[in-house]
């Protein structure tokens, strides 16, 4: 995609660094995340719009803290630094930041002084910021322009206009901070002097003239998953190209109820996409026949998919001479597995991915520069259908991860009903859009013991795992109202006769992962 000069955030190792670059874009300016070990000359060679020093969890007085290199602030490109990179920022420029003893953290009151400065000019004189810190700015940099102070940092801000320098104490990118999207905005717009250009309507146009200059004339083939990362690439590529994609949806048969009908009739008919539909569910379903280990059936089915793509992609192949493959990765996607030290593998990737060296196609990523929330708005702007655009994240391994035991075909049913309850009463409370995943998870070899009717049963548990999230990095369960759950668990008791208990996972992330498996 030919994207305009980037918005660099480097990340000193923050909670929330992809927050503040889906900040900058949500004030349609765009941004791209660059490690703190990243040298000046490397940032400056990107020609930044301006550059943001996230927060992180070190003291600058710190054995190994990271630092800024002085060099940053002689090159004329505007800086903003956040919590640990205006510490960072003030100590490089010549101010002082000491150990107070005041720490703060959480909802803190901020006094903005008698002279605003552009960021918090016309603001409330006396609002609430989100802070997290232990050291603070005791004395700004020569030349600057304090703006703002708190019970715990005389120096919560401040800002110098004529370097295009500017920095606050406060996170200004979580909704904890009620004016923090307008200071950012000020920051992009009124200091660092940048265009709000990047739009869901440029972003198609551009990607839809780098489709073509990369495809040409050429076929292509896409593996649509029923998500709505793949049915937004295999959109866009579509918009660009027609009838040279070709795309090829595999059914494992650990899809929800309803999803695969969902992708053969409505996304088709949304898109017009030619799609050559797999019906592998017997051959998925036998090869995990007896596993019960949840990284080995992550396996089987990534064995299995890539089989039965290849297959797919050969019958296709040979008749249409395909070059190119689209993938839907997403920008996060390409931050994280650009590496960087003391990364964790927790489990293998909820994706399907790995296809076999032979496959020799060319890669189209169209969405590689994207986070999630501007994947579903761009899927929105091409017209395609909500179920698609909002459905949840859900794992390329289906749901042979969210039953605890063997998969049978049986059991399988069993979830799907469950499943499709959940959903539907999720739906009919209007609280699709607030949640970002929402598992029902099968205890296959748990049973307790139950009264139904004027029996004793002794039946399966079913699990509700509802979160939020912004990124899925973090999570934490989602306070669903009380009736709502009343519903669901009496609507799966009284309609999935296997069943007789609900319960609801009230763990975050970390420490527990969103999926159970």
């Amino acid at each position: 995609m030919t994207t305009p000069p980037p918005v660099l955030v480097v990340d000193f190792g923050a909670q929330y660094a992809q927050l503040i670059a889906r900040r900058v874009r949500e004030a349609n300016v765009y941004s791209e995340l660059v490690p703190h070990s990243t040298p000046v000359e490397k940032m400056l060679a990107r020609k930044p719009a301006a550059i943001i020093l996230s927060g992180g969890p070190s003291s600058v007085y710190a054995d190994g803290a990271p630092q800024v290199d002085p060099a940053l602030f002689d090159a004329g490109v505007p800086v903003f630094g956040i919590c640990y990179g205006f510490q960072a920022m003030a100590r490089a420029l010549g101010g002082e930041v000491a150990h107070t003893g005041l720490r703060e953290f959480g909802g803190t009151p901020l006094n903005i002084a008698d002279e605003p400065g552009v960021l918090l000019r016309d603001l409330p004189a006396d609002q609430s910021v989100w802070m997290s810190h232990g050291d603070s700015v005791s004395t700004a940099p020569p030349g600057f322009t304090v703006t703002a102070a708190s019970p715990g940092a005389r120096v919560a801000a401040f800002e110098n206009t004529e370097k295009r320098l500017a920095g606050v104490q406060f996170h200004p990118e979580v909704a904890h901070t009620p004016y923090g999207q307008e200071i950012l905005r000020r920051f992009l717009t009124g200091i660092a002097g940048v265009e709000p250009t990047w739009t869901n309507e440029e972003i198609i146009e551009e990607q839809v003239r780098a489709i073509r200059e990369q495809v040409g004339d050429k076929q292509v083939i896409c593996g649509l998953s029923g998500g709505v990362d793949s049915a937004v690439a295999a959109a866009l590529v579509h918009k660009a190209v027609g009838d040279q994609l070709t795309c090829v949806f595999v059914d494992h048969g650990l899809l929800r109820a309803g999803e695969a009908e969902q992708v053969e009739k409505d996304y088709v008919a949304a898109t017009g996409i030619k799609l050559k539909v797999v019906d592998a569910a017997d051959r998925f379903l036998d090869a995990l026949a007896g596993v019960t280990d949840p990284e080995q059936k992550r396996k089987i089915v990534g064995r299995e998919f890539i089989r039965v793509f290849e297959q797919a992609a050969r019958e296709v192949a040979a008749e249409n001479d395909v070059e190119f493959l689209v993938q839907g990765t997403l920008y996060p996607d390409v931050v994280e597995s650009g590496g960087g030290s003391g990364t964790a593998n927790i489990k293998s990737h909820h994706n399907v991915g790995g296809l076999p060296e032979d496959l020799t196609f060319k890669l189209v990523e169209p969405l590689r520069t994207l986070f999630k929330d501007e994947v579903r708005a761009i899927g929105a702007a091409l017209g395609l259908p909500d179920e698609i655009v909002w459905r949840h994240p859900f794992p390329g391994p289906g749901l042979s991860i969210r039953i605890i035991g063997e998969v049978t075909r049986d059991r399988l049913e069993v979830l799907r009903v469950a499943d499709k309850i959940a959903r539907e009463e999720l739906t009919a409370s209007g609280l699709d859009r607030r949640i970002w995943q929402f598992p029902v998870v099968l205890l296959a070899d748990v049973r307790s013991v139950g009264v139904q009717g004027d029996g004793r049963t002794y039946g399966h548990p079913v699990v509700l795992r509802p979160v939020e999230s912004d990124d899925a990095m973090t999570a934490d369960w989602s306070r669903l109202p009380f009736d709502l759950l009343a519903r669901i668990s009496t609507r799966i008791t009284n309609e999935v006769p296997e069943v007789n208990r609900v319960v609801l996972d009230v763990t975050s992330k970390p420490p527990g992962t969103i999926e159970w498996e």
